[in-house]
């Protein structure tokens, strides 16, 4: 067999596994962040939760497989450990980076919420004053 296609199997078994692992994680720990962010709508939380993972899926295996593709065959036992460790490499930098995009604007939304919260006053109002007559 081939040592080119074995560097291709073990980077698709590989990054797969990360990727079915690190989407798993991130929505099940996701969840209650996205609650607080959704001020505790926890069916809005559950439908976000989903959507960022499906998308997650869908860029993350995309570039996976976009990223399949080995410039020159590999030749030796070596060559098959530095191109899959490489190719791994690149890929969890993009996951992380992926990651880190999604906290940062989920952050943000957040920090948006708690501001307009604390702007509402702790009780209402309980009447109106008069104008003052100017003469």
């Amino acid at each position: 067999m081939d040592l080119t296609v074995v560097a291709y199997v073990i980077y698709l078994l590989v990054s797969v596994g990360l990727t079915v692992w690190v989407a798993r994680t991130l929505s099940r720990n996701g969840r209650i962040f996205l609650g607080d962010v959704l001020h505790g709508n926890e069916k809005l939380a559950d439908a976000v939760n989903h959507l960022l993972v499906v998308g997650f899926y869908l860029v993350n295996l995309g570039f996976v497989a976009l990223y399949l593709n080995q410039d020159g065959g590999v030749a030796d036992p070596r060559g098959v450990f530095e191109a899959v460790s490489t190719k791994l490499g690149v890929v969890l930098l993009v996951l992380g980076a992926l990651h880190l995009g999604n906290v940062f604007v989920l952050n943000k939304i957040r920090r948006r919420g708690v501001m307009e919260r604390e702007q509402v006053p702790p009780v209402p109002p309980q009447g109106w004053v008069a104008p003052s007559a100017k003469a």
